[in-house]
């Protein structure tokens, strides 16, 4: 199969891990991941786990050099809404230099382009210049609850012992400017439901007297901020890392993220920052508590004037390196205890968390990585910290007691998690290249 054959046969597969109707799917895209790299003469095997099967793949042994560790997630996003997408989201087409499909930038396409760098230098060279161990998840858009448990098996660790970690999951600045991400945000997940009316009441018999959960829970939530959009909740800062005078200089040239560029790029009148921050300093150093979304009474078509019985947000915060996801969980929850009227109930549900993670970019194998990226890309890369989330990547590093590097190939309009997912052929083609850079580079150290 040809570079683009494999990666359309890899997209094509359905493996969205948060659906049950996708279970066999999931399945089946770990297999076609153990199939494709046991032909390039790794030792693959698949894990079976309680919910979707984890992928390990070593390469044959080479004495006396280093071992990369190099971490993806095989599982994708639901595709909602459907009629958003200009093309079937499994199968893949080309547009204007364009691959379109869901997971072609979130985590396939750069899954695929790791691996055709692999097969690549095998080809030309015969043997790789460094032991390669993959490890492939399928639950990571979940949560990568069974990830977690797998790490824990001393056996596990062993097999997956290396002396650095590689992720390829992050983001571009744009398509000329290469990236080196040396931090993760933070997750905590959590949804809070009010309850007030035993039913739905009818508005004009009982409007001005029943509890309306909606109304409570818009002022709850309104109560989490103040004028300069800074968080309210009683102890949500404590211990956040403050950034670098050299950070700040260094993102103030990172192309795209002016204001201004972030404004038009997102779609937006304006900004709404944080005081005294910058957009590209609040999002990739400041904590962030975000409304994803928020359900209460009738949405179908026309009035049906009702004072509803509930009321549901789904809430996350990203947080930075200083911060516990546990700790503002229930700084959160006290919070929405202290505020809750009288009149209603609240329900408050944990979700998913994860820590931050932050490493040294400039020790020898973040240098090597990045005279990588500057020999695929031909100029020099910026050093950021990614404003997204990848939890399980912090507890792999600590078990592992090893750095994690970011190499990212998603670009801002790759509309990732969103209708018409995409990679440029340009950058997919750049991250088979960056892999054998990259491999050969840290071959020497």
């Amino acid at each position: 199969m040809s570079k683009l054959d494999d990666l359309f046969a890899f997209l094509s597969i359905p493996s969205i891990s948060a659906q049950r109707e996708h279970a066999a799917d999931v399945e089946n895209c770990a297999d076609f991941l153990v199939s494709k790299l046991a032909s390039l003469g790794f030792d693959a095997s698949k894990h079976l786990t309680t919910i979707h099967p984890i992928v390990v793949a070593k390469s044959p042994s080479v004495e006396g050099k280093p071992t990369l560790l190099i971490y993806g997630h095989y599982d994708v996003m639901p595709v909602d809404p459907i009629e958003l997408w200009e093309s079937e989201p499994f199968t893949p087409e080309i547009r204007d230099g364009r691959i379109y499909a869901r997971g072609a930038s979130d985590d396939k396409g750069p899954i695929m382009a790791l691996i055709h760098g692999v097969q690549e230098i095998l080809a030309e060279d015969g043997q790789l210049p460094l032991n390669v161990t993959f490890l492939l998840e399928g639950e990571e858009e979940r949560g990568s609850e069974t990830l977690y448990e797998f790490i824990k098996d001393p056996a596990v660790q062993k097999m997956l012992d290396c002396d650095v970690i590689v992720v390829s999951d992050t983001g571009m600045a744009d398509i000329n400017t290469p990236t080196f991400s040396y931090g993760l945000k933070g997750l905590c997940c959590f949804e809070i439901k009010v309850s007030g009316p035993a039913m739905d009441l009818h508005s004009g018999l009982f409007g001005g007297a029943a509890p309306n959960p909606i109304s409570a829970l818009c002022e709850m939530i309104a109560s989490t901020r103040d004028a300069n959009n800074v968080v309210t909740i009683a102890g949500f800062y404590d211990g956040v890392m403050p950034i670098a005078d050299w950070e700040r200089q260094s993102w103030s040239r990172v192309p795209g993220m002016s204001d201004r560029e972030l404004s038009a790029l997102t779609g937006s009148r304006a900004l709404r920052t944080e005081k005294g921050y910058t957009g590209a300093e609040c999002v990739y150093a400041r904590p962030t508590f975000e409304l994803n979304g928020i359900t209460g009474g009738y949405q179908g078509e026309g009035s049906k004037t009702v004072i509803p019985t509930h009321a549901t947000a789904k809430i996350s915060c990203r947080l930075v390196p200083g911060q516990d996801p546990q700790r503002v969980m229930n700084c959160a929850r006290k919070h929405f205890e202290k505020v809750c009227p009288p009149s209603v109930t609240m329900e408050f549900f944990d979700g998913h968390t994860g820590e931050a993670y932050i490493i040294d970019p400039h020790t020898n194998y973040g240098k090597a990585a990045q005279r990588a990226l500057e020999n695929t890309f031909g100029t020099a890369p910026v050093l950021l910290r990614e404003g997204g989330s990848i939890p399980i990547v912090a507890a792999i590093s600590k078990t592992l007691g090893k750095d994690t590097i970011f190499l990212g190939l998603d670009l801002p309009d790759a509309r990732i998690h969103s209708p018409n997912e995409n990679m440029r052929v340009e950058i997919y083609e750049k991250g088979i290249e960056l892999t054998k850079n990259l491999l050969r580079l840290m071959g020497e150290e």
